[in-house]
């Protein structure tokens, strides 16, 4: 099988909740060649170094989906202790974006992808008892050897204190640790929200409130946080400084914010969205640099996870060599549902 555009894939003209109920069944008739060394993701053993991010996998089926398509490291779209719709449409707009390296653009959309797309879907998430259900049953029917990643995030009313924040983060990661999460992905970084839920990457102490309340749910089970972008070094080495006794992993970069208008009138209600895509590669490669010499620097054992604009192996080498133990796609599968085992035969191939 070869010919990509056959495959389903996510369809952005339709709402998230029918791509949710129309999620591809598994593919059985393609090869998939094994990538040679040892690899692992948050300390977990891995068949390689290619992981698929929450944004894709909505649900066990479009895990099973995508694991059959060779991704070896599947994170479950992101829950919540409550139900919470999505955004309305666009959730996916393609945009005209140069390579962003701060979080005070202005862009101009497009009708056709060029790379980059503002990403639009506000973190939403089944009822408890749906995702719970959903992420045991995925468990038992994906194959031992892929990793089932699971994204949480709390949903904080207006007048919660930090406490009562961590404490609804932690609940929604020892469920999903309950209903068999091989680890745990806090989301501390959603560039769609304003929130609390949202920005706790900015905000080190409470970051490391919330991440030790985490820790104390899980125990000993393996514990990501996904960041956003860092505009300067200090802020970098604050957050890292703050959340390296409670978390295992970073996962990065969720996004880099940027304000999107067509013909001058601005979208989303004027509000920023993340832009996924090529634009944030190279600062995104960059930022896993430098998280990588400020741990070397203060000599914690935090492990890098990077994504960002990936879409061959030419990037994911950028991101090993700059640190990260292990990469996360988001745009390119949903774009090709391929690009795993395209990118698998190039990592063979030069091996």
């Amino acid at each position: 099988m070869t010919d990509s555009p056959s495959l389903p894939r996510y369809d952005p003209t339709q709402t998230y909740r029918w791509n949710y109920d129309h999620a591809p069944a598994p593919v059985t008739d393609i090869d998939i060649p094994p990538v040679a060394g040892a690899w692992t993701y948050c300390g977990l053993k891995a068949a390689s170094p290619l992981g698929i991010a929450a944004g894709p996998l909505l649900n066990g089926r479009w895990i099973l989906y995508y694991a059959s398509l060779g991704f070896d490291i599947l994170t479950y779209k992101t829950v919540r202790s409550r139900e919470r719709e999505c955004y309305a449409l666009p959730n996916l707009q393609p945009v005209v974006a140069p390579p962003l390296d701060h979080s005070r653009h202005t862009l101009s959309a497009s009708a056709a992808m060029q790379g980059s797309w503002a990403i639009s879907f506000g973190m939403p998430s089944m009822a408890p008892d749906i995702w719970r259900a959903d992420i045991e049953r995925t468990r038992c029917q994906l194959p031992k050897e892929k990793v089932l990643s699971v994204s949480v995030v709390a949903t904080p009313e207006p007048d919660w204190t930090l406490d009562e924040l961590a404490a609804d983060f932690a609940l929604c990661a020892r469920w999903a640790v309950a209903s068999g999460a091989d680890c745990i992905e806090t989301n501390f970084s959603c560039p769609n929200v304003s929130s609390a839920d949202g920005q706790l990457y900015q905000q080190p102490i409470a970051a490391a409130a919330v991440a030790e309340k985490v820790r104390d749910a899980i125990g000993k089970n393996p514990f990501i946080i996904k960041v956003g972008y860092f505009d300067d070094p200090a802020s970098a080495a604050a957050l890292l400084t703050a959340i390296a006794p409670y978390a295992d992993a970073l996962a990065m970069t969720n996004c880099i914010s940027a304000h999107v208008e067509r013909k001058g009138e601005p979208l989303f209600d004027k509000q920023a969205r993340g832009i996924g895509g090529d634009a944030i590669r190279a600062a995104s490669v960059a930022q896993v640099q430098l998280f990588a010499n400020l741990i070397r620097q203060y000599g914690y054992a935090t492990r890098l996870i990077g994504g960002g604009g990936i879409f061959t192996a030419d990037h994911v080498r950028d991101y090993l060599h700059a640190g990260a133990e292990a990469v996360q796609l988001g745009t390119a599968p949903m774009l090709d549902p391929l690009v795993g085992i395209t990118i698998y035969r190039d990592l063979v191939a030069s091996s």
